[in-house]
């Protein structure tokens, strides 16, 4: 995978509220991750949480070891959702960056991950919990076939 480049500085925020808000917002354990997490382990699958990309600085959201299927719950703004993704008006330019950054980064990834036999699924914020889990249970169902 490719070196970390190093980002151009955060602006400064326009005002204290957003910079409180900004820096209040979860990376992990966000409220669809643990609906997702909370329906899985009611079907029966065990996972580990945030379990480290070898070699990279990345982790899986719920890795499913054992079937080896990633599973990443994507903010629809960090990840540039194409529903609901939007680009600051203040400082437009670097968040149009940065969130070109974080989608080239989420592509890398989920690259490195196939080609060390893992399927990656990628699941939406705004998703609904019980479609996305169907999601992942087809995805583990067609790699225990081939086991």
């Amino acid at each position: 995978m490719n070196a970390r480049v190093s980002p151009s500085p955060s602006p400064t925020p326009l005002n204290d509220s957003i910079r409180v808000r900004l820096s209040k917002q979860s990376r992990s354990n966000t409220g669809a991750e643990l609906a997702i997490r909370e329906e899985l382990w009611a079907r029966g699958y065990r996972y580990s949480l945030h379990r480290r990309v070898d070699g990279t600085r990345r982790s899986i959201d719920i890795a499913l070891v054992r079937h080896r299927v990633a599973v990443f719950v994507d903010g629809c703004f960090w990840h540039s959702c194409p529903r609901h993704g939007t680009v600051p008006k203040n400082n437009s330019r670097w968040w149009t960056e940065k969130l070109a950054r974080n989608v080239e980064r989420d592509r890398e990834t989920d690259r490195f991950l196939k080609s060390q036999g893992w399927k990656v699924i990628r699941v939406w914020e705004h998703e609904n919990v019980i479609t996305a889990a169907n999601r992942v249970e087809r995805a583990i169902l067609s790699r225990s076939t081939i086991d």
